[in-house]
């Protein structure tokens, strides 16, 4: 029996679908795959390639027992797959570099703001028929511009959001690896030469009013944010994660928020998706997103062309426009 071409766990918005159908075969289950079923799907051999969502995940055990030939992921992080195991199958992964820039550092800004001027506590405010005009100390919260945003991490979208703080008047420093640190020259920082600092880790953790996060999930920023970190925060701080859940321990957050220990939050990612620690909804002083940092309808149109134009050219044995371990071809 010839394997179905494409495995494609959760449909993809267009065009993606329509290139995955064009090029071959297609199969998407009626219900979500649990891991036990994603694992026998995988070994089953009856699919070549699978078409994959953060949520899910492919691990060691999963990839060992794997009979496919490419994952392609409908994403840029792929934390959700182990890419060691899976160059050892010789199993080649994609992702979707570089489309959504600009929509997670709108994100991220929008989340400095909304969280600084209390939007989501006003609007509720509002709303709920306690406004009877404007009154001197009414919904108080904290400055924007002139105060200083501190970036956790120096790629693109690090970049683009320094770019809009900039735009704000904040004073913008990074650390460009935390919690190591690297050196950076004002060839690299190119457009940002002279107009950010370059600080260590521990004194952007302590000298910054927003502390932004915008590295990838690895072993060393696991909880990169906890509860050491953030005791040495500004009590003023506001930490803003538009990166991945697990860089924050969300219990220490909880906590920290409900002692004043740092005075807000802005998060779109939870370490334990799509479940939230407990008491972090009932925290008047967070501004909580559902994961939608590339939501727009432009952004999630490129990630499918992309995601689906990986996938077509795994199947057509060839290396994806977008490999993220093109040494599992070789295998």
């Amino acid at each position: 029996m010839t394997p179905t071409d494409f495995l494609v766990t959760t449909p993809l918005p267009d065009p993606g679908m329509s290139m995955l159908h064009d090029a071959g075969s297609v199969v998407v289950p009626r219900a979500p795959l649990n891991e036990t079923d994603l694992a026998a799907a995988c070994a089953s051999g009856d699919y070549r390639i699978v078409v994959a969502q953060l949520g899910d995940t492919f691990d060691h055990r999963v990839l060992s027992e794997a009979r496919i030939a490419g994952i392609s992921n409908y994403a840029v992080g792929v934390n959700n797959i182990d890419i060691a195991a899976a160059t050892e199958q010789g199993i080649i992964v994609g992702n979707t570099p570089g489309v959504l820039t600009d929509a997670t550092a709108d994100i991220a800004m929008l989340l400095i703001l909304a969280v600084a001027r209390r939007c989501v506590e006003a609007d509720q405010y509002l709303r709920a028929g306690h406004f009877t005009g404007w009154e001197p100390e009414l919904l108080l919260g904290h400055d924007v511009s002139g105060r200083r945003l501190g970036l956790a991490g120096f790629g693109r979208i690090a970049r683009a959001t320094a770019r809009r703080a900039l735009a704000f008047g904040m004073e913008v420093a990074f650390c460009p690896r935390p919690p190591c640190d690297r050196p950076v020259d004002d060839l690299e920082l190119g457009e940002f030469a002279g107009k950010v600092e370059h600080v260590s880790w521990p004194e952007l953790v302590e000298t910054t009013d927003y502390l932004s996060l915008h590295v990838p999930l690895t072993a060393d920023t696991r909880h990169l944010i906890d509860a050491d970190v953030l005791a040495r925060m500004k009590s003023t701080a506001i930490l803003i994660n538009t990166a991945r859940g697990p860089v924050v321990d969300e219990n220490a957050l909880v906590h920290a928020l409900r002692d004043g220990v740092i005075a807000g939050a802005g998060l779109d990612v939870y370490e334990r998706e799509p479940a939230l620690a407990t008491g972090l909804s009932d925290l008047a002083n967070t501004v909580l997103l559902p994961h939608v940092g590339s939501a727009t309808v432009s952004v999630r149109a490129e990630m499918a062309r992309l995601c689906a134009a990986n996938a077509v050219a795994m199947s057509r044995r060839q290396i994806p426009p977008h490999p993220v371990n093109p040494e599992a071809w070789t295998r």
